[in-house]
């Protein structure tokens, strides 16, 4: 099944203003009657691997639970704005290590037990333990402590000051902490409830009619998961499900050019990514980087996959990110200077090298295009096709490789340069120290230029080529209203869909 690649990521600091559920750029509808008691058919190919956050479940069970069963502290809307859900105030201390959370008050889980500090506490532990493999764990290195005084409060104390912690607490799922089966069951405070999981097939949730917050705008949503896009789109067309959470092709998109359907175009975080391990010759030696990258028609490549939809980018910030530079021109395609950088390199001839891509579409296919661009200046790259789970472990965790292929689905994500334990292994000095600053700063205004200063860095030393940024289209049935339009990190909020009667 494919899985994108979720990653941790950076926030801006948010004024916190107290707010029910998160607010959903929506699709524009006719003011019909809608139907209270409606069944929403999504459509998707992104199945979970398994209904736990900390367990490797991958976007799947992202895109189905996270603000639909699962709630955090904070929410991260459609827009990218960080909001309070569960933490009814903030306070925060004047030299910044002491956050206090007051929650929500009259809020249960699905099971009917109460939320309680100690359940914050423990869901906020278990992304942090030894064993969870949750890609959020490291964004809570700076927590030195959490302690609950009383059952409505939380006080987190931190090691250093984190610009980001309420939206990096808003990836955090508040579990029952007497959940006992978390890999098949949930226990969460949303506005549904986990129906039935069909292993393979689809994954529905119920109204939850006890939701402490605004219910659903309908009864029933149903995940119908399929394992390749031509499938997904009949589905469609047939009326077997109502939207399409993110159309793969531009070529599928004729068939919906009529008043049946609505076609839109909304933001994306997701950047197709060429990744080389930095550690290793060559790729430890910048001028063959920048000769890779100057070797590539990016333009090419963006139109042959998707035409006119999708978006060139210089570097790992999408320009929804606030410290967005325009570095398209940094290290532009240019096969002649490709080759004078190969020489100076002192690979006047080129060298050798494995790309490991995973097996699922675009990657194939990019990875032809790159073995094509790349022989012209004379690099010879052989492809090792492998699948979602051998990219993890061969990849990510061993970092047993020379290059790969991977999409990287969140926003605020160029901090993890500045980690040279991470698996492509970028190790500037001045990068780690710029990120880190931006984390402990003071004002956004401060975060932001240290970002737009480490960004440059990363760009000009081509520490990865960043080949395009993704398109999000989203198809649905003209009956239905009220969906996420934008790929925000793979969210996929449920709650103020509508359909017609």
């Amino acid at each position: 099944m494919k899985q994108r690649f979720l990653l941790p990521s950076l926030a801006i600091a948010t004024a916190i203003v107290l707010a029910g559920c998160s607010s959903t750029t929506t699709s524009s509808g006719g003011g019909d009657a809608t139907d209270p008691d409606a069944t929403i058919n999504i459509g998707s190919i992104y199945e979970p691997q398994n209904l736990d956050n900390t367990a490797g479940g991958g976007q799947g069970v992202s895109e189905a639970l996270n603000g639909n069963v699962y709630e955090g502290l904070f929410s991260l809307t459609d827009a990218g704005k960080v909001e309070p859900l569960l933490a009814k105030s903030t306070k925060v201390s004047d030299d910044g290590l002491v956050y206090t959370f007051g929650l929500q008050d009259g809020v249960t889980f699905a099971s009917g037990d109460p939320l309680t500090a100690a359940d914050v506490k423990y869901s906020i532990d278990r992304v942090r333990a030894d064993d969870s493999k949750s890609a959020r764990k490291s964004t809570l290195d700076s927590i030195a402590s959490i302690e609950t005084p009383d059952d409505a409060t939380v006080v987190i104390t931190l090691k250093t000051k984190s610009i980001s912690l309420t939206y990096n607490l808003s990836y955090i799922w508040v579990v029952n902490d007497a959940l006992k089966d978390p890999l098949t069951k949930t226990d969460g405070t949303g506005p549904y409830t986990l129906g039935t999981w069909k292993r393979g097939s689809s994954l529905s949730l119920e109204r939850n009619d006890a939701y402490w917050n605004t219910k659903a705008t309908n009864k029933e949503v149903v995940f119908n998961y399929f394992t390749d896009a031509t499938a997904e789109n009949n589905a469609l067309l047939t009326g077997a499900v109502d939207v399409i959470t993110s159309v793969q092709s531009p070529d599928a998109l004729a068939q919906f050019d009529n008043d049946d359907y609505t076609v839109n175009n909304g933001a994306s975080t997701t950047k197709e990514l060429l990744a080389y391990n930095d550690r290793v010759a060559p790729f430890n030696n910048v001028k063959v980087r920048q000769a890779v990258s100057a070797a590539i028609d990016n333009k090419k490549l963006l139109n042959s996959i998707w035409g006119d939809y999708g978006t060139l980018i210089g570097s790992m910030v999408p320009p929804t990110d606030p410290w967005y530079v325009d570095l398209t021109g940094v290290n532009a395609y240019d096969p002649a200077k490709a080759k004078s950088l190969l020489a100076e390199a002192g690979l006047p001839n080129g060298f050798s090298f494995t790309l490991d891509t995973p097996d699922y579409d675009p990657h194939p296919v990019v990875a032809e295009f790159l073995k094509s661009e790349l022989a012209k200046v004379g690099i010879t790259m052989t492809i090792n096709i492998i699948t979602a789970d051998e990219w993890y472990t061969k990849v990510y965790q061993d970092h047993d490789f020379e290059a790969t292929l991977q999409e990287h689905v969140n926003d605020r994500d160029v901090v993890f340069y500045g980690n040279p334990d991470f698996y492509w292994g970028y190790d500037n000095a001045d990068v780690t120290k710029l990120i880190a600053d931006a984390e402990t700063s003071d004002t956004t205004d401060e975060q932001t230029a240290k970002l737009k200063e480490a960004n440059a860095i990363i760009a000009d030393e081509a520490a990865s080529e960043w080949l395009y940024l993704y398109p999000q289209i989203v198809v649905s049935s003209s009956d239905v209203t009220g969906y996420p339009l934008n790929g925000i990190n793979s969210q996929f909020y449920a709650f103020t869909i509508t359909k017609r009667a």
